[in-house]
């Protein structure tokens, strides 16, 4: 069953974020854009490359309106010894969340029950609790930060002009379509 235009499922976990511990609740994102960018384990291969990546591009997804949280099964305390002994992760801003008890991983469906890891998936919800995008890739496939934010902006623009649509590669600024009987077939 896909979780697209699904509302997400309450939650609450610890995470790292900037040097300290924070809570952080699904009702703190309520009203928000946000991203859940889950990720098998931390001290692993193309995990850091990933998330490195995501740090890169978490400027501009801030000035987006978009907070990111990157989760996995480990603890916050491994996120925080982590952040403290890799160059990569170290220059991380957003939220690590831990996510021991499953309990996030579980309501995005991304679990690997018989591992208790986290599956590598990418889920983008709107300011109502609504993924509006889901992207999984097996293990050794890295995610790019860069087309995700084409894909935020994307779904941001949707959002904003009702009756229109991004098609395929579209650009900021780029024409959109809008669905009628007259397009049927002439595209």
């Amino acid at each position: 069953m896909s979780l697209i235009n699904t509302q997400i499922k309450p939650f609450s976990a610890t995470g790292f974020r900037q040097g300290e511990f924070v809570d952080v609740t699904s009702e703190d994102i309520a009203g928000k854009w946000a991203i859940f960018f889950f990720y098998p384990a931390d001290f692993t291969f193309v995990c850091p490359t990933e998330l490195g990546d995501l740090a890169d591009h978490d400027e501009e997804l801030r000035a987006m309106g978009v907070e990111v949280f990157s989760v996995s099964t480990d603890t916050h305390f491994t996120h925080k010894a982590w952040h403290g002994s890799s160059e990569t992760i170290g220059k991380i801003r957003y939220t690590m969340l831990g996510d021991p008890t499953q309990e996030l991983s579980r309501n995005f469906e991304i679990l690997r029950e018989n591992e208790g890891l986290a599956d590598r998936g990418t889920f983008l919800v709107d300011p109502q609790g609504v993924i509006q995008f889901m992207e999984v890739t097996a293990e050794g496939i890295g995610r790019n930060a860069a087309e995700l934010v084409r894909k935020v902006k994307a779904a941001q623009y949707v959002a904003a002009h009702p009756g229109e649509v991004c098609p395929a590669a579209w650009e900021e600024g780029a024409e959109t379509l809008a669905p009628s009987l007259d397009l049927v077939g002439k595209i």
